[in-house]
């Protein structure tokens, strides 16, 4: 018999190494997360974790093959057979009860049953597509090999690997990007074009209505009145001002920025009481229970002012043009900045800083420090900030001893804090001196706790210290396949109840009033407002 490497069986043939090397990490990956998973996303963190382990479970057997005699090698399939069979068998019981785990920890009913079908639609595809991806390098290693060598071989072989890459991402770069200009270039159809002055592609604004693409017109085009604002708080309104420019409204960030300078000073924007240098998410979106909860605390007393830098979902932007959030950001804030310093001092409107996820990111980028962000506005909250943001990152690092790394203190709350859930902001008695930074964040938040040493370390989340009551007890680190979990725990951050993953819509209001404060609003209209935006409908993550 020939061995695997016979050119009529390379292409089906599965190596015994491999497949068990592949049967381990899959069943690993069915390990609890911080987050519940849908069958589909499971399949797909299967299938990774599948290929992993067969990568490198024939890697080992090619060194350890010939330690096994060949009569005994169908003894070790039937072996593994019966590996799989007991394997699917006790993953059916134990990933439901895994994942009910999850579920309980955040607040969400038990599951029955395994979804069987939505996990084989993730596993099958792309297990096949990646161990063939493999199997193609082989065969150019082999054929390299006989003919120049096993130097020129393996370097052969990694340019091809590294030129499939490049091209693949290449295909998804800009298939992904013409697919989301489809979805998010157009105005949302059932976004009503505004009248009102105070509203950018409104009366007397330069900014057309047709650029503002669909998150950029749910934003203008959205968001209460006054006589709303008055309706639900009891206290006499204004109608909030909204400023937006789309990318398609001027060519480059500079430009875009200097037209919501010129739109903050045509609405009278510099004129209220609180305006909001928001930085978006990656395709333009700003969160509605968010921006609609500062206009009703202020009595719509408030300016709001972004600006769209890309079309894509936040995951995406970061991948692929990371540099765009900061950059805009960064061009947004200076602009506006600079004509907001040059009103007095005690004739100007408080300037907050705010981002969600990779709003976050782009809006502590534009600081250099906290020293800088304080000097330079009012407040600043960011949501869910990611982990890769250097502010954030310092700040975590620089906590007190003995605070947990999800809910951090940093010189007993002096001049930053961190809210995870309602009350928080009672916790820490002592003075919160203005200007006041805010930070928003979950135990259960992937987009907090995926990091690139997630690969390869353990994360002091899951250290039993410092693990919060949300997150499963069954969650273990696991090289690789938590790194791969977590990043998959991204794409249903939303979908959880608020209190937990990237979900902060119990605690927008109260985040508000601790950097902004209020128009004076007793605790009856207070808990209106917040009983109004829970009512929002869910949002769809993966395209924001």
């Amino acid at each position: 018999m020939k061995d695997s490497d016979s050119p009529r069986r390379r292409w089906w043939h599965v190596d015994p190494g491999g497949a068990l090397g592949g049967l381990l990490l899959a069943v690993l990956s069915a390990t609890p997360s911080l987050l519940p998973r849908a069958a589909l996303f499971q399949g797909l963190i299967t299938a990774v974790a599948f290929a992993v382990g067969y990568g490198v479970g024939t890697a080992a057997w090619l060194g350890l093959r010939r330690l096994v005699p060949m009569r005994s090698r169908p003894i070790l399939w039937v072996a593994y057979g019966v590996l799989w069979l007991v394997a699917v068998g006790a993953l059916s019981v134990l990933a439901v009860a895994w994942q009910n785990e999850v579920r309980r920890a955040v607040e969400m009913p038990p599951l029955d049953a395994v979804d069987l079908a939505g996990f084989l639609l993730g596993f099958l595809p792309v297990v096949v597509i990646l161990i063939a991806v493999g199997k193609l390098n082989r065969r150019v290693f082999r054929a390299l090999q006989r003919t120049s060598g096993t130097s020129v071989a393996l370097l052969g072989t990694l340019t091809a690997l590294v030129a499939g890459v490049a091209a693949t991402v290449l295909v998804v770069m800009f298939g992904v990007d013409a697919v989301y200009k489809g979805l998010n270039g157009a105005p949302d159809a059932e976004a009503v074009e505004p009248a009102s002055e105070f509203r950018s592609a409104g009366a007397g604004s330069e900014i057309r209505w047709e650029d503002l693409g669909r998150h950029g017109s749910a934003f203008i085009g959205g968001g209460p009145t006054a006589s709303e604002i008055t309706a639900l708080t009891g206290v006499e309104a204004k109608d909030p001002i909204r400023v937006y420019a789309g990318l398609e409204s001027a060519e480059t960030p500079e430009a875009r920025a200097q037209l919501v300078v010129d739109e903050l000073e045509r609405t009278g924007a510099f004129d209220r009481s609180v305006l909001v240098v928001a930085t978006t998410t990656g395709s333009g979106w700003l969160e509605a229970q968010t921006v609609d909860a500062i206009e009703y605390l202020h009595a719509g007393d408030t300016a709001i002012a972004a600006m769209q830098y890309a079309y894509t979902p936040s995951w995406v932007s970061f991948l692929f043009d990371p540099d765009a959030p900061v950059e805009s950001a960064r061009a947004l804030f200076d602009a506006v900045e600079e004509r907001w310093s040059r009103l007095p001092a005690d004739d100007r409107p408080e300037l907050i800083v705010y981002g969600l996820s990779l709003g976050a990111h782009g809006g502590q980028a534009v600081f250099d420090g906290l020293g800088d962000l304080r000097s330079r506005a009012d407040g600043a909250m960011f949501v869910g900030s990611p982990n890769g943001s250097a502010l954030w990152r310092t700040l975590q690092g620089a906590r007190d001893p003995g605070s947990p790394v999800w809910q951090p203190v940093l010189a007993d709350g002096r001049e930053v804090r961190w809210i995870s859930r309602a009350g928080d902001e009672s916790l820490l008695p002592g003075p919160w001196s203005e200007p006041r930074v805010l930070y928003l964040q979950h135990a259960t938040d992937p987009v907090t706790w995926l990091a690139p040493e997630l690969i390869w370390s353990p994360p002091e989340w899951l250290d039993p210290s410092q693990r919060a009551d949300d997150v499963s007890p069954e969650m273990r680190w696991i090289p690789v396949v938590t790194a791969v979990q977590v990043g998959i725990d991204m794409l249903g951050g939303e979908a959880v109840p608020a209190r937990h993953g990237h979900n902060f819509g119990d605690v927008v209001t109260t985040g508000w009033r601790e950097v902004a404060g209020d128009a004076g609003l007793d605790q009856a209209a207070v808990d209106r407002i917040q009983e109004e935006i829970e009512g929002y409908a869910p949002i769809q993550p993966y395209l924001e």
